[in-house]
């Protein structure tokens, strides 16, 4: 199929009238089709990929990021060059084969190998210790139902990568203050990794590559870290625990996020009066993109609630799942809101008693046909995923709308090898 062309249609097809999309359509797109399947094509020799342990480039750091840059192989910032001995003493941190195969990582159908994972980790500045972390990262990656080419689309989301349990302050992580900033070299590394692999292994490159798609976009995320302590003075669960590891677990969970809410600030010494702010704000904010998941029947937002406000809530008997149905209960958005920007999307079609039809929405939504009602903006109340971080010291909450099926929540267990601190400490 290599060898088909593309026949494009002129224009932005939402902004066109009917009219204008009948005359391109015979007039421009039909022709263009034709063209594209009697043309003859000339075919180009298949690029042959170097073996992993070939030498690709010699010459100075400088030379070396150039030619990187040269290639797309870089994201645009200078690389550590991943020499084999520097990719080596990575895989000391694993005792998995280099040549195991983790997936195959649509679009370009290459496949995820321990030893790709370790020089893209190299390449982004990870320490030799935070291997099994992306190895982690790179098999939830590559599980079918993440859709990681979908990664590419329009929208732009990007991964988050979540992480919990001991090896969030074993390895420090920032927790805290300025939890999304970059600057902390777990965070921002391990972040940076995941925009390198997407690049490099999977095959998502803006121009002049040819595979991102994304309109706007979101730039690369540093890794939210859990502030574990905070979990356990509350007294709540935490986000790994949700989705059923146990609190000694190493876990990173990996999942779609589109766009960040505005600042957060709640106050008040009830839980409820912080409750409605976040339901005006972060549902708010949801409620906009909320067509897309009842399309596909699910929607995984995150809430980054700082341990102050957290606190707050636990103080007046509410557990992190009776803050997720009182959101859930109280998030609405209006059936017209719904139409028109599902509408705007491309949807032309969008019916939310066919969706109720196909199992995909619950009988709330269609209690009537009024275009003013209002509906859940949520479809579970459990799909609102809670993460305690931030400045324990500020009432701000954050929040991250996610895209529907794309990338749901996608959680995997942490294999830090028995010893590791002292191979670390002697690296």
């Amino acid at each position: 199929m290599a060898d088909l062309g593309i026949a494009e249609f002129p224009g932005i097809i939402m902004n066109q009238s009917d009219e204008e999309l009948r005359r391109n359509t015979i007039e421009v797109l039909v022709p263009n089709i034709v063209h594209q399947l009697t043309r003859t094509v000339e075919t180009t020799a298949a690029v042959v990929e170097p073996e992993p342990r070939s030498i690709v480039f010699e010459g100075t750091i400088d030379e070396v990021n150039e030619h990187f840059l040269d290639k797309l192989w870089t994201d645009g910032l200078p690389i550590i060059p991943p020499t084999v001995d520097r990719v080596e003493r990575m895989l000391r941190f694993t005792d998995r084969d280099p040549g195991e195969v983790l997936g195959v990582m649509q679009p370009e159908n290459r496949e995820a190998t321990v030893w790709s994972v370790a020089v893209n980790g190299v390449m982004s500045g990870c320490r030799p210790e935070y291997l099994p972390i992306l190895i982690a990262i790179v098999e939830a990656m590559a599980e079918p139902n993440f859709y990681v080419r979908d990664a590419g689309a329009t929208p732009g989301w990007e991964p988050l990568v979540i992480v919990n349990g001991p090896m969030v302050k074993e390895l420090n992580f920032n927790s805290e203050t300025a939890v999304l900033r970059v600057g902390r070299q777990a965070n921002t590394s391990i972040g940076r990794f995941v925009r390198m692999y997407l690049r490099n292994v999977v095959g998502l490159r803006i121009t002049p590559g040819e595979t991102d798609k994304g309109s706007i976009a979101l730039g690369t995320n540093v890794v939210l870290a859990e502030n574990e302590a905070a979990v356990t003075d509350i007294g709540w669960t935490s986000f790994a625990e949700d989705l059923g590891f146990s609190r000694e677990d190493n876990v990173v969970t990996v999942q779609s996020a589109l766009s960040p809410t505005i600042p957060i600030y709640t106050a008040g010494d009830t839980a409820k009066e912080h409750l409605d702010t976040l339901v005006e704000i972060f549902g708010g904010t949801c409620a906009w993109w909320a067509h897309t998941g009842m399309r596909k029947g699910k929607n995984f937002p995150v809430l980054i609630v700082s341990p102050g406000v957290a606190r707050i809530m636990a103080r007046d008997g509410l557990s992190k799942q009776d803050v997720q149905q009182y959101i859930f209960d109280h998030s609405k958005v209006a059936v017209h809101s719904l139409y028109r920007h599902g509408w705007e999307l491309g949807y032309t079609e969008y019916d939310l008693k066919k969706l109720h039809e196909e199992g995909m929405i619950s009988a709330a939504y269609v209690e009537s046909d009024d275009p003013q009602r209002l509906v859940p903006t949520f479809i579970t109340p459990e799909g609102i995923g809670i993460v305690l971080a931030g400045d324990p010291g500020r009432n701000q909450s954050k929040g991250f709308v996610q895209n529907h099926s794309h990338a749901p929540p996608t959680a995997k267990k942490v294999h830090l090898l028995p010893g590791w601190k002292d191979l670390a400490a002697g690296n």
